[in-house]
């Protein structure tokens, strides 16, 4: 079988070469006996600073590197979808950058593969992380897995394998906004998981901020269920319901006692907060449904090629 490592790389240049060094060793070493061929598939998300002429420095010495470099930075989603779309290995793998997946991992997939499973999923544990991120990490997969329609399990990362199969069915679904950790989830397909520690980056900066993982996090309850806009509905109802208590309420009170009916300040400003306050969020709620219809109607590529050193990559241009 040809394994195709896929890589995606954004500002990674103090780790890039360590990056392909250790992925290199692990694959030479499986050579001939788990697999007969591979290729390592780099992908430059918009790097603003050397990772990309060191990722052609890479490729004019190992003719096994294979690269694609992106006009602007298209985000992880995009750069993975580019990898799937140009890899010609039997099963491919997802592995990051800045060697918080362990090379060391790869002959184990390998061999979940080889038993059968379409995928094959790493799972981390939270060593090394703060008790902020853990907290809002559990947090988002506690309300993703009661609001939206597919199952996230808490740790599983991007480090995956999907078979030839998995790919093609991944590759099908040409939505734009993409959010790859349920499209994983909804494709099916039987699973294998494999826990591992975390690891701590060696070098550079992580590129995904707090503010980043929230929109990551909208963007996944947003594109596999509308149950928030039912909960809109709910809302709404709940409202129209303590409305009608409260009037019921207040004409009780006014056939038991018709000389203190004076209306209080404090109930017309709650009531007011109360009502506002529904609207405003349904009305963000209807807003972030209508923006990705917005982005979706318009058919816009997934990524813009700017360089590549796979031909049919640089034919089609943009993906």
């Amino acid at each position: 079988m040809k394994l195709s490592l896929l890589i995606t790389f954004l500002n990674e240049e103090s780790m890039i070469e360590k990056t392909h060094q250790a992925m290199s060793e692990q694959l030479q070493s499986l050579l001939g006996r788990e697999i007969d061929d591979y290729e390592l598939l780099y992908i430059d998300d918009g790097s603003t600073d050397r990772t990309y002429s060191l990722m052609k420095a890479i490729a004019a010495r190992d003719s096994r590197v294979k690269y694609i470099s992106f006009s602007r930075n298209f985000g992880r989603e995009g750069g993975i979808l580019a990898g799937f779309k140009y890899s010609t290995g039997d099963a491919v793998m997802v592995m990051d950058g800045d060697l918080q997946h362990p090379p060391s991992l790869i002959p184990e997939f390998l061999q979940a593969y080889k038993e059968g499973f379409e995928v094959v999923s790493g799972q981390r544990d939270r060593s090394g992380e703060s008790k902020s991120s853990t907290f809002f990490a559990r947090a988002f997969y506690a309300f993703a897995n009661y609001a939206m329609d597919v199952k996230l399990t808490d740790g599983k990362s991007e480090l995956k394998l999907l078979s030839r199969r998995a790919v093609n069915t991944f590759l099908a679904m040409p939505e734009y906004n993409r959010f790859n950790k349920g499209l994983y989830e909804w494709i099916g397909f039987k699973e294998k998981v494999i826990p591992y520690k975390n690891h701590v980056r060696e070098a550079g900066k992580s590129k995904f901020s707090f503010k980043k993982s929230m929109n990551y996090a909208v963007q996944g309850l947003i594109s596999f269920n509308d149950k928030p806009l039912r909960i809109c509905i709910q809302f709404g109802f709940i409202s129209i319901g303590l409305a009608v208590l409260y009037l019921f309420k207040e004409f009780i009170a006014y056939l038991l006692n018709p000389g203190n009916s004076v209306s209080g300040y404090f109930t017309t400003i709650a009531a007011i907060i109360l009502f506002s306050g529904v609207q405003l969020i349904s009305l963000g709620v209807l807003g972030e449904y209508i923006g990705k219809i917005y982005y979706e109607v318009k058919k816009r590529p997934h990524f813009i090629i700017d360089e590549s050193n796979i031909e049919a990559a640089r034919k089609d241009g943009v993906g």
